[in-house]
């Protein structure tokens, strides 16, 4: 009995030991096949290293993957003596050989014993599409996702059945619809049934985009008359829903810059309305918003690099200290003796302006400086057939809150109330006890103060120069007159409608001859309504 049971399990043990090394000598010579097919890259023509390309492609092996990369990237070379293929690293004067499959380092060699293989466009777009479809089964999503994206963008009849056998086993919500996308593409170019690539091309055109016309486009070029009119037909709609999205995307953009306008002008709109001042240095509080924001993101840089993503919510205090100071400073030292001479106040802003862009230049240098998005105002989002940017769309929002910051101040506190007073009568307001002249100073530092915020939003979508402020006065003051001097709400509607009407009109005019228009546009109706949308009564008006 014991013999027999001993016999048994001898019996077990060699079973399983021939199927061990059958297993092992499978996969060595598995192994040797695909080591020959990486040293055919460094033979032949680009069509044939192609070729070779798809070929490893179709093997479905992931060890490729470094050496597909390595080729795209000009990183792979065939070594002279025995034409084998190897990555390299640079050691000194001599190169590191590392294997392609294994990864592990085989030796060393002169740089005159290797032969770089050269790869042109097109092998580096077959590299793409074979890389592609070997990522689609790794078990990231996110490797899932880039690779579906990428079969998406360079579809191929030869990886139409990895492209489904992916899809077949996907669960992703985010990774499925593009892999159906990538299919529906591969399919176009393939030798299917017309019913397949019908149905293909209504995957396609559902998904819209201009990626799916450029796609359809690209096989309309091909198709034959059976598939020609769905594809026409897709290709319409697509046109349609685009200038239906590209309506809303031009609103999107005007209201990015009516934001953008709101921030710059409110602070131009406060001491416009409240002191009758012309300031043309208020671009430069911008400008010097900026440059804290500069500072400050180079100081966190070098000392505390962790707090980067809170470097606009430290920059925000101190950009309006400073610039309210400058602008207190300005108006104690410059502007309160010039009231009631306007055009003496527009040059001796003007000259101040010029004073601060050329301080920035000796400090800073004349050049842009850099001024990072944080991680919470970096990429951007689909919505539908729009693309929103988060720091756009954080700007927006910012000028809102300031907006309601503001409107709260002037509303329900004294200072405010004071404010308002000397806006609508300066003279009672001084009769009834107002100091009118330090309602003056602390309406110019708030004013300047404002600037100063609105050039730290500014820095996250414009050049950080010396010339930052220039852009936007003129933008401003048109905001302004059009709104209704000294009126939140008139500055308010006045900047979005300024910029949805530029964005509209760019497209036919151009930004330069649209803004001309602008300009012409605000001139005639201020010849209906020389006091704006919102009429606010103040000292301009009744003297």
């Amino acid at each position: 009995m014991l013999t027999r049971l001993a016999y048994r399990s001898f019996q077990s043990l060699l079973v399983t030991f021939c199927l061990l090394i059958t297993v092992f000598a499978t996969d060595l010579r598995a192994q040797d096949d695909l080591r020959a097919m990486v040293d055919a890259l460094g033979e032949g023509s680009f069509a044939k290293t192609v070729e070779q390309v798809e070929a490893l492609a179709r093997t479905g092996d992931p060890k490729i993957v470094p050496a597909l990369e390595a080729l795209a990237a000009g990183d792979l070379y065939q070594r002279n003596s025995d034409k084998q293929v190897f990555l390299t690293r640079t050691a000194g004067g001599t190169l590191t050989l590392v294997d392609p499959l294994t990864g592990e380092e085989v030796g060393t060699e002169a740089a005159s014993a290797l032969t770089k293989i050269r790869v042109n466009n097109s092998l580096r777009r077959a590299v793409r599409t074979a890389l592609g479809g070997l990522t689609l089964m790794s078990p990231d999503a996110g490797v899932r996702l880039q690779a579906a994206q990428t079969m998406l963008r360079s579809p191929s009849a030869d990886a139409l059945e990895q492209v489904e056998t992916a899809l077949a086993a996907e669960t992703n919500a985010n990774v499925k619809p593009v892999l159906e996308r990538a299919r529906a593409a591969a399919l176009l170019v393939s030798d299917r049934p017309d019913d397949e690539k019908k149905a293909a091309v209504a995957v396609i055109g559902n998904a819209g985009g201009q990626d799916a016309l450029s796609l359809l486009s690209a096989a309309l070029a091909s198709a034959d008359d059976n598939l020609r009119p769905d594809i026409e037909a897709a290709i319409s709609s697509i046109k349609e829903r685009q200038a239906l999205w590209s309506v809303g995307q031009n609103v999107w953009y005007g209201l990015s810059l009516g934001s953008v306008l709101l921030l710059a002008a409110i602070g131009l709109a406060i001491t416009f309305g409240v002191m009758g001042i012309i300031n043309m240095a208020h671009g430069e509080m911008v400008m010097l918003g900026a440059y804290t924001t500069f500072v400050v993101q180079e100081v966190i840089r070098t000392s505390f690099p962790g707090l980067f993503d809170w470097s606009l919510a430290i920059a925000l205090p101190l950009a309006f200290l400073v610039t309210g100071a400058v602008g207190l400073a300005i108006e104690r030292g410059v502007i309160r003796f010039l009231y009631g001479r306007p055009l003496e106040t527009l040059l001796a802003t003007w000259g101040i302006s010029l004073i601060l862009q050329q301080a920035v230049r000796s400090i800073f240098g004349p050049t842009n400086r850099e001024v990072g998005n944080p991680s919470w105002m970096s990429g951007a989002f689909e919505l539908g057939g729009l693309t929103v940017t988060w720091n756009r769309l954080w700007i927006i929002v910012f000028a809102l809150a300031v907006f309601t910051a503001l409107l709260f101040l002037l509303k329900k506190t004294p200072m405010g109330l004071q404010m308002r007073a000397v806006t609508q009568n300066r003279r009672m307001a001084s009769s009834m006890g107002i100091r009118t002249p330090w309602v003056d100073a602390l309406t110019f530092a708030l004013g300047s103060g404002i600037a100063g915020i609105a050039g730290v939003a500014l820095s996250q979508i414009d050049n950080v120069s010396p010339n930052l402020g220039q852009g936007y006065i003129i933008d401003s003051f048109m905001v302004v007159v059009f709104g209704g001097v000294g009126n939140l709400w008139g500055t308010l509607v006045g900047a979005f409608t300024l910029g949805i009407l530029n964005k509209f009109l760019e497209p036919y005019a151009g930004a330069v001859l649209g803004k001309i228009l602008v300009l012409v546009l605000i001139i005639l109706f201020i010849q209906k309504r020389p006091r704006g949308l919102f009429a606010l009564k103040g000292r301009a008006v009744e003297a």
